[in-house]
């Protein structure tokens, strides 16, 4: 690593310096080796503040930046600054980028063709199926696929781009190093050897923690055409990503879902502040383009229902309309499924073209 770029890791390391602040004792020292031998009185100047420049002085005077250097090489980890080349492009376009991302995988294609999918950790079988069909379509049609790898529609949108053979990027909260959740070990490694990459802006060891989410969130959208949400609460994380989307200038995206569901409330909300409605791939795709072409993506459907996996409900649903068409009401008759869950159910069976609202609440199958 040279001389300039170690002191950009250096200030990375220290937990009191983001991307802000960065950037001013770039502009005011001219490069971060100044920004880093400058004196309490100078930066202090420059503002600073007394007990920040205080913990700075004891953080530079105790870490090796050789040693932290080779600290983070043994472990594995990768370190892409924003004045390297490979840094990705659209992450570098908003105005808090991260100075340093610490990397695990492969970074190594065009990451201008990607796309965040986030939702609630509490994922309903409506939030699944959905975001799953979307998801892998989304991988057919050549996209990327980004997300925080928590519980819930982060753990289904990389799962899914591993299972149909795309790549996905998860931007953690915590560490590069760090699993979280821990439940998510096995993804973690199939992403980082073989679908993408695990990515962080904060140093390796350090633990999630709730504070860091947002920050976690606005490289997320930052590195995305624009973000989906399929699923979440009114209070859901996941709106914070949609909001830090809006603000970079990409696209919002966000699944209708049955009006009864606690965790259709977030989509719905997004829906009403203008983002764009869901209801199938080319909703999406009609929005988005590939960077620096006018050509918009192209997308091949795949021709097999039994791609995405039918659940028991609806394998029942579709045997009950198989004959003939029905009213909602009489399908709730004959499948016993509550009203609050089949208005879900044949929104997904929907969604896959499997079956149609005829109108008047009579549904029957796609001929």
């Amino acid at each position: 690593m040279d001389d300039e770029r170690s002191y950009w890791l250096g200030f990375s390391a220290f937990p009191g310096i983001g991307p802000l602040r960065f950037k001013l004792l770039l502009s005011y020292f001219g490069s971060a080796k100044k920004a880093w031998e400058a004196g309490e009185k100078e930066l202090i100047k420059i503002g600073l503040g007394e007990k920040l420049v205080f913990q700075f002085n004891a953080f530079r005077r105790k870490i090796s930046l050789s040693g932290y250097f080779k600290e983070v090489q043994d472990k594995n980890i990768k370190i892409i600054t924003l004045i390297d080349k490979n840094y990705p492009l659209l992450l570098s376009k908003i105005p808090d980028a991260p100075y340093v991302i610490y990397v695990r995988g492969n970074l190594d294609w065009d990451l201008q063709n990607s796309i965040g999918i986030v939702g609630t950790r509490k994922i309903t079988s409506y939030g699944r199926e959905v975001t799953k069909k979307l998801t892998a379509e989304l991988v057919n049609a050549g996209l990327t696929i980004v997300s925080g790898m928590a519980y819930g529609v982060d753990t289904v949108a990389h799962e899914t781009a591993v299972e149909y053979g795309g790549r996905t990027i998860a931007v953690l909260g915590c560490g590069v190093d760090i699993i979280h959740p821990l439940s998510n070990r096995q993804l973690y490694w199939k992403i980082v050897e073989r679908y993408g990459a695990v990515i962080s802006e904060f140093p390796p060891g350090m633990i999630a923690s709730r504070g860091l989410f947002p920050a976690r969130n606005r490289i997320i959208s930052g590195l995305s055409l624009g973000v989906l949400v399929t699923e979440g609460a009114s209070d859901s994380g996941a709106l914070i990503t949609a909001r830090y989307a809006a603000e970079q200038g990409r696209e919002v995206f966000a699944v209708p879902g049955p009006i009864t569901s606690h965790f259709s409330k977030g989509p719905m909300m997004l829906l009403k502040q203008g983002a764009k409605l869901v209801t199938e791939i080319e909703d999406i795709l009609d929005e988005i383009k590939i960077e620096g072409n006018d050509q918009r993506l192209k997308f091949k459907k795949t021709d097999k229902i039994t791609d995405i996996k039918l659940s028991k409900e609806e394998n029942l649903i579709i045997d009950i309309l198989n004959s003939e068409n029905l009213h909602f009401d009489e399908i709730i008759r004959k499948s016993g499924i509550e009203a609050a869950n089949l208005g879900g159910i044949l929104t997904v069976l929907e969604m896959k073209k499997i079956v149609k609202n005829i109108g008047g609440g009579i549904y029957g199958l796609e001929r």
